[in-house]
């Protein structure tokens, strides 16, 4: 078991779990979904046996109605008996959930003839001691299938399948909270804000001029010119320790100008042999 990965997927119903199974699954991970907790260890006692089988990943939500008086205990004696485990938690706010259901025309699990909104409720109190085990919690709100498909892919594949770190950037906004899957967190309130210049105030940071208003003041080519240094210091040693993923949350007041220009600015000047960048403007279109 000792030489087993394991990756154990859970989250509320319409939260991006198949897709994240079946990214691990390209990726070379054998699949499970929805394996009673009780029967893990067991499984992976099997494997050995089959000489070939070395990455598990399985998802575990609430469609097994017992699985939670379990799960803490399992996978406590998963690591004990030294399984290479992580727990990944997919998170998404209740509007978006609730949409992706009606696109759907699903029944949630836990809702049978009442809206998805309160078998959302219920799902989400019955997972709450499995989330805050969790290694990962990400928060897919913002995220197609694409975007999420990849972003597994960027967390998962090793130095064997990709010889390149992926740096996700994402620019939000103070008001609607700090990303959850947040690595590092810079704030650049210290920036003069183009909110209050007539002339971009409904523009947004992804517009020349907006960037270019803020590229003049001596203290955003500082904090660039800076902040980058310090990331040329930090991704070797993160790849060195073993992280193939590293998430950088720039914020501003309201996510729309500062933090979006600064994350167009550094996405411009990070990307090489070694480093892939992808960024996300999770709140440029929220008021």
């Amino acid at each position: 078991m000792k030489d087993i990965r394991l990756v154990v997927i859970s989250g509320p119903s319409g939260s991006g779990k198949s897709t994240a199974i079946r990214a691990l699954e390209d990726l070379g991970f054998y699949c499970v979904d929805n394996m009673p907790v009780a029967l893990l260890p067991k499984f992976l006692e099997l494997l050995p046996r089959s000489g070939e089988i070395e990455r598990v990943a399985a998802v575990i939500d609430v469609r097994e109605r017992g699985f939670l008086k379990d799960f803490i205990p399992v996978l406590s004696e998963l690591k004990a008996g030294g399984c290479r485990l992580e727990v990944i938690y997919l998170e998404a706010d209740d509007g978006e959930l609730a949409r992706r259901f009606s696109e759907t025309r699903r029944r949630h699990p836990l809702a049978a003839e009442e809206s998805p909104l309160e078998g959302l409720s219920r799902e989400r109190e019955a997972l709450k001691d499995l989330k805050a085990h969790a290694d990962r919690v990400i928060d897919t709100t913002e995220f197609n299938v694409h975007q999420l498909r990849d972003l597994i892919k960027d967390i998962y594949s090793g130095p064997a399948e990709r010889e390149r770190m992926a740096l996700n950037l994402i620019s939000f906004s103070y008001r609607q909270g700090i990303p959850s899957d947040s690595d590092l967190v810079m704030d650049v309130r210290f920036l003069p804000n183009p909110y209050f210049v007539n002339s971009l105030k409904h523009l947004d940071g992804t517009d020349r001029s907006v960037r270019d208003y803020l590229l003049s003041r001596e203290e955003a080519a500082e904090f660039l010119s800076r902040f980058k240094g310090f990331l040329s210091y930090l991704v070797p040693l993160y790849w060195k320790e073993g992280k193939s993923y590293l998430t950088i949350a720039i914020g501003c007041t309201g996510g729309r100008h500062r933090s979006v220009a600064m994350v167009e600015a550094l996405s411009e000047g990070l990307s090489s042999e070694k480093v892939v960048v992808r960024k996300r403007h999770r709140d440029i279109g929220k008021k």
